[in-house]
């Protein structure tokens, strides 16, 4: 960053700390916010842009590969007239990063004159012909898409230091997309009584990043096609140079076939839950005492300075209410070997062996075991570190929340199951920009410790968080002959992040 940029900076940083000092003073005797007279006008010349970090997000979609990539794989328009492929799917894409959370609210961005000028695009396609592009997909079509994305996926692995590759985490999970519209091909009741699709999601944890996810009609089981979309996911992953794989997921995706296959491959490590079924829980009864030890969970880390706990009031409620409430009294794990039916070798399989007390108000009514199985490969690993890193695969479910309730991109906008699958994937890309953004911030060494804590942050951020950060930046749009200058309005603690982050785009570019 050059020296006038990172002045600039460091005055409107010290102007604002000054602002929001909180120093003593006398009693105020007007409220904080007093503004008054407040009028508006129309502005002349001058151009502004809410969302003005939307162009350093089609600098991270051209100098990944993106675009070329899109429209070198995806033949669905006969002619361009006036669109491309990579047109339509970074049109739904940046709809929901600059804050849309429905096809239609593509129709306002269209009639913001500043976000077209901003994009150098004369027009974008309103929401009635976004949806018929979406109807244009056929499966393969889709997968095409996917694997468009991911080898831009690949280039930006291709800049993440060493240490990156040293165990690829792939997690697989399915969720329910539940709609109320009764014309929709594809859409059937799931398990849990609800009328929609069942996507599959596969992720992986390293990044958070959806490698592939696929609509699936409502009433299909979680471990459909799941087996084939993990090996694709870790044969991209062995690509881009991870030296070692790590499977998980829930009960429904043990896979037992595909078991002694992905153990044979040598760098390839599982843990999946399996099902409670009498046959385990027998075995699991049968071990003696002694096999059993206590599972202790490790303890969060302090966020701010050590305070009284608070009055659990919910806690407090029930007893008085007398509701019949279930605690956990006791953790302990034990491991036997088990050969499933599907397998020709053994496997170990930890078991968590949970003591629950049922207690109405204040009376204990009852106190029973309940059990929890995990399969592994992995033989260096203590039953109580397979417990905790089965427990880790929890946080693929706040990616799902965040795909559904964040990026808004586990929706139903259009009539069938493949033109909605299609819109997930388009959709979903925003996410993938999001963590793509956070790879791509360079390090410098001197301040290598400080610059990865940044990424590390960004990374975990919630989309609407990041989208408050490093998108929701209001800038004046400035247009030249040869240049387009987005000329920053205001200053977030997040722009000398994202300044640094523009630069190393526009820059060379280390593929």
């Amino acid at each position: 960053m050059n020296a006038t940029l990172l002045n600039k900076l460091r005055q409107r940083k010290r102007r604002i700390l000054r602002r929001i000092e909180n120093r003593p003073g006398p009693e105020r005797e007007r409220p904080m916010i007093a503004a008054n007279n407040i009028q508006y006008e129309l502005a002349d010349r001058v151009q502004g842009l809410a969302a003005g970090g939307i162009g350093a997000m089609l600098l991270v979609a051209r100098r990944t590969g993106l675009i070329n990539d899109i429209d070198g794989r995806l033949h669905l328009l006969k002619r361009h007239l006036p669109y491309h492929e990579s047109d339509h799917v970074l049109n739904i894409a940046f709809n929901i990063v600059a804050g849309g959370h429905r096809l239609e609210h593509l129709e306002l961005l269209r009639n913001d004159e500043v976000y077209l000028n901003a994009l150098g695009a004369q027009r974008i396609p309103d929401p009635t012909t976004a949806g018929d592009f979406c109807r244009r997909f056929g499966m393969g079509d889709v997968l095409e898409l996917m694997d468009a994305i991911n080898e831009a996926r690949l280039r930006v692995w291709n800049q993440q230091p060493e240490e990156f590759f040293k165990e690829a985490i792939i997690d697989a999970d399915g969720t329910v997309v539940g709609t109320d519209a009764g014309c929709k091909e594809g859409v059937d009741l799931a398990y849990n009584g609800v009328w929609g699709y069942h996507p599959l999601v596969v992720s992986l944890a390293n990044t958070q990043e959806p490698l592939f996810l696929v609509n699936r009609s409502g009433n299909r089981p979680s471990h459909e096609m799941a087996a084939s979309f993990i090996n694709q996911a870790a044969a991209l992953c062995r690509r881009a140079g991870f030296r070692s794989f790590l499977f998980r997921g829930d009960t429904d995706f043990t896979q037992t076939k595909h078991l002694d296959r992905w153990d044979s491959a040598g760098d390839i490590r599982f843990i999946f839950g399996i099902d409670a079924h009498p046959k385990l829980v027998g075995l699991a009864e049968q071990l003696p005492e002694a096999a059993y030890s206590y599972l202790e969970r490790p303890e969060r880390p302090l966020q701010t300075v050590p305070r009284q706990r608070p009055e659990r009031h919910k806690a407090r409620i029930v007893r008085e209410r007398g509701f019949e409430t279930i605690h956990t009294e006791e953790e302990m794990v034990a491991e036997f070997k088990y050969r499933p039916v599907a397998c020709k070798r053994d496997y170990r399989v930890i078991v968590l062996r949970k003591r629950l007390a049922t207690e109405k108000g204040q009376l204990r009514l009852f106190e029973k075991y309940r059990y929890f199985f995990f399969i592994t490969n992995d033989r260096e690993l203590t039953a109580q570190e397979v417990v905790l890193t089965a427990g880790q695969r929890c946080n693929q479910e706040n990616l799902v929340s965040q795909l559904k309730n964040g990026v808004h991109a586990l929706t139903t906008p259009v009539d069938n199951l493949v033109s909605n699958w299609a819109y997930m994937v388009m959709s979903s890309l925003a996410w993938s920009l999001k963590a793509w953004t956070a790879l791509l911030v360079p390090e410098t060494p001197r301040h290598v410790q400080k610059h990865r804590a940044e990424k590390k942050t960004l990374l975990g951020m919630e989309f609407r968080t990041f989208c408050a950060a490093m998108i929701q930046m209001p800038c004046q749009i400035v247009r030249g002959s040869r240049r387009l200058v987005y000329r920053l309005l205001s200053w977030n603690p997040w722009q000398g992040v994202f300044l640094r982050l523009v630069e190393r785009l526009n820059g060379a570019w280390l593929c």
